[in-house]
């Protein structure tokens, strides 16, 4: 905030000033009088902060959003791989991102700070972009079906804690990490939705390896018992390993969102630090081919499978003939943000630059992320 004092200097004041004639003082007296008499009458004020859009690759700066470690991440005293090594950070750690220099983050964890490569590294969604809508399910009520059938200790259950107050955002949200370069394809396919008056809604992001086998295992187990299941899974060209990975997924690693699209009604812009972000407050969701985590053929998006790791083979396939307006709108907001389509579910979109980056050194998921650091950093 800036604070302006104006202060009368002696050499200035007018000549009856600086004669004192009318008040019968000394000269130092009346200077001394002028000088408090120019404060009284000016005191200091504060002037209102100017609140602006963030200008970046996100909605709102990474400093003081909240991190994560995808895999264990040497701590660095400096942003150099050969810098002194502070401490290992253990696979899924949360931690506040203060602020960013290159290819590394400067982050702090109670009284430990330095440095982290952040190719590794999982950001908050909602810390950065808060315009999407936000709805992980699997937190009190898992959507997941198959054939329309609900699957034993899954279906409606809460299958791991994400949801905490944001301080960052005032308010209770949703955790949903995903890798930071993803991130950004993320907020370019916002903004593209946004501008033809539409809005992603994401629900789920990262997803704990236990609960990815606790789907799998129950799915399984339906499967075998139900006949219809069996067939909504197990019909070529498709089966149960493109609804449900037996082992380490995409949304282990950090590079899979299931997301669907809305219809903005309501829209406000709301002050986050320095910054103004656009909330969407009222929306209504559009009718999809099927409801979001229906495991099954009923949900594909193209006809037959494409390569799941390649960034163009999908552009020569032919959508499934279930694909409404609305799914098509959602492919073409993602892919034209860079994002990959699954062929077998339509609400699925990978990062596939970001799967690159973490080749090397891909995540199991073999935690569940429940903490946030997030500030915003006025």
């Amino acid at each position: 905030m800036a604070i302006i004092l104006v202060l009368a200097a002696c050499a200035t004041g007018t000549d009856e000033e600086r004669s004192g004639n009318d008040r019968q003082t000394p000269p130092a007296a009346a200077d001394q009088e002028t000088n408090s008499n120019t404060l009284k009458k000016k005191p200091a004020e504060k002037q209102d902060m100017v609140r602006r859009p963030y200008q970046g690759e996100l909605e709102l700066p990474v400093n003081g959003a909240t991190g994560y470690t995808s895999v264990a991440l040497e701590l660095k005293a400096e942003a150099n791989p050969e810098a002194k090594t502070i401490e290992t950070i253990q696979a899924g750690t949360a931690f506040d991102i203060i602020k960013e220099e290159g290819d590394w983050w400067f982050i702090q964890r109670g009284h430990t700070s330095g440095w982290l490569p952040h190719q590794y590294c999982f950001i908050n969604l909602p810390d950065v972009i808060p315009s999407i809508v936000y709805d992980n399910t699997n937190t009190y009520s898992s959507k997941f079906v198959s054939s329309g059938k609900a699957i034993p200790t899954i279906t409606n259950q809460a299958l791991y804690p994400g949801k905490t107050f944001n301080e960052r955002l005032g308010k209770e949200e949703y955790i949903m990490p995903v890798l930071y370069t993803m991130s950004k394809k993320i907020y370019n396919a916002q903004q593209h939705a946004l501008k033809e008056g539409d809005s992603l809604k994401i629900y789920e992001a990262f997803r704990p390896l236990t609960v990815q086998m606790a789907v799998v295992n129950n799915l399984s187990a339906l499967a075998k018992k139900d006949p219809d299941v069996m067939a909504g899974i197990n019909t070529p060209p498709w089966d149960i390993t493109w609804f449900i990975t037996n082992g380490v997924s995409n949304h282990q690693k950090g590079y899979a969102i299931d997301v669907s699209l809305v219809k903005v009604n309501e829209k406000k812009e709301v002050p986050i630090g320095e910054y103004t972000v656009l909330m969407i407050t009222d929306y209504t969701e559009y009718e999809m081919p099927t409801p979001i985590h229906e495991l099954s053929g009923a949900s594909a998006t193209f006809t037959a499978p494409v390569p799941s790791r390649s960034e163009t083979a999908w552009k020569n396939a032919t959508y499934a003939d279930s694909m409404n307006e609305a799914a098509g709108k959602l492919q073409t907001y993602c892919t034209t943000a860079g994002l990959s389509p699954l062929a077998s579910e339509w609400w699925h979109f990978n990062d596939l630059e970001a799967m690159n980056e973490i080749a090397d050194n891909p995540g199991e998921g073999k935690f569940v992320l429940n903490e946030i650091y997030s500030t915003s950093r006025d």
